[in-house]
């Protein structure tokens, strides 16, 4: 299974050769593929010329993170530096580590990944500004630096100010040719079946790479006239693989954010149903309209849901069908996934898809937006 989204690293890499260089920074939600993206781009690049590193595994103190980049680094420095005394002194060694540091006789290229998660040290003592220090030292270095980060909202408010250097990327949603290239080869000659089936886990997938692979690893006869829909239920289900990785992601974004539980609520509300106005949220939270406008900005900061004219939806659908199957006292019964995978399906997919000639499929009554409420 190839990797996703390979034409953006021609893009990253003329980005990187220009004079002067820029700093690509890409952008995507969960499961978008900015990580495989990174770690492709290293093999092509070679080890020998650029470090990845894994800023959100590795933070934990400054000390702690630069002695763990620094001993890992395939480069050489213009001078050893001494054990850091303090959270300020370990993150200015930092910054001379990524500045200073070359491959042989040529710029060392630092490839950064969830490069956001660097603002867990503006909790330390002489810290407040931690991302702008960054952004400064790396726009000022001779070297070379990919970034990437899942918070999108964040990452634009970050780089408003910055100078011309940063190019931002959006990973766009993978097309049906390459989810077709993912696929597992199994030589099978229906090439119009496999297209088909490409199609199909697109649209279920919304293009994100992490749902094609699970689905498509999922899909018995993938290539040929495999049942996606039947996959989805199936990851769905309380101990499915779908259901513990978005548990994961929602997680870790609304913990990332503030006011847990009203955001919680919210995202319930926008489970039921979607899109909705401010004043229709307030009214289903009975929050006022003031409090319930702050409880959406934090989840617009975390890209959990996306205002398009002034109506809120979630930005990923399959977490959104997550949230409607297990957000609740009971965990859902093995029919009560396959009824909503199929509601889903029949949403997303064209009617005129093989996958969707099933038997009592009757697609239920969709929201008509005739009115335009301004709040």
């Amino acid at each position: 299974m190839m990797a996703p989204h390979v034409g953006l690293e021609r893009r990253v890499l003329a980005a990187l050769e220009a004079t002067p260089p820029r700093i690509p920074v890409l952008l995507g939600g969960c499961g978008t593929g900015r990580t495989t993206t990174l770690i492709a781009l290293a093999e092509r690049l070679g080890h020998e010329d650029c470090q990845y590193v894994d800023v959100e595994r590795a933070t934990s103190t400054p000390e702690r993170f630069f002695a763990a980049v620094s001993a890992g680094s395939p480069f050489s420095r213009s001078h050893p530096q001494a054990t850091p005394r303090t959270a300020r002194e370990a993150f200015d060694y930092t910054l001379s580590y990524f500045g200073q540091v070359r491959a042989l006789d040529r710029p060392a290229t630092f490839l950064l990944d969830e490069v956001l998660e660097l603002r867990t040290f503006e909790s330390f003592p002489g810290l407040r500004h931690v991302q702008r220090e960054l952004l400064q030292a790396l726009q000022e270095s001779g070297n070379r630096f990919v970034l990437t980060s899942r918070y999108t909202a964040r990452a634009h408010r970050l780089l408003r100010e910055a100078a011309a250097a940063f190019e931002v990327i959006h990973l766009p949603p993978l097309t049906a040719n390459e989810v077709n290239a993912m696929l597992p080869a199994t030589g099978d000659p229906a090439h119009q079946d496999r297209d088909s089936l490409s199609r199909t886990i697109q649209a279920l997938s919304d293009g994100r790479a992490a749902y094609v692979r699970a689905l498509s690893d999922a899909t018995p006869g993938t290539g040929r006239t495999g049942d996606p829909i039947s996959a989805l239920t199936a990851l769905l289900t309380s101990d499915g693989v779908l259901t513990g990785w978005c548990a994961y992601r929602y997680e870790l974004r609304l913990h990332r954010a503030r006011g847990y539980g009203a955001l919680k609520a919210i995202l319930e509300i926008l489970a039921d149903e979607e899109p909705l106005t401010l004043t229709e949220i307030a009214q289903r939270l009975r929050r006022t309209p003031g409090s319930t406008k702050d409880y959406l900005s934090w989840l617009e900061d975390v890209d959990l849901v996306v205002s398009r004219q002034k109506r809120y939806s979630f930005t990923d659908p399959v977490l959104r069908l997550w949230v409607r199957l297990h957000c609740r006292p009971v965990p859902p019964t093995v029919d009560e996934v396959a009824r909503e995978v199929q509601s889903y399906a029949l949403a997303r997919l064209p009617q005129t898809e093989p996958s969707m000639a099933m038997a009592g499929a009757v697609l239920s009554d969709r929201k008509r937006w005739g009115i335009v409420e301004m709040d």
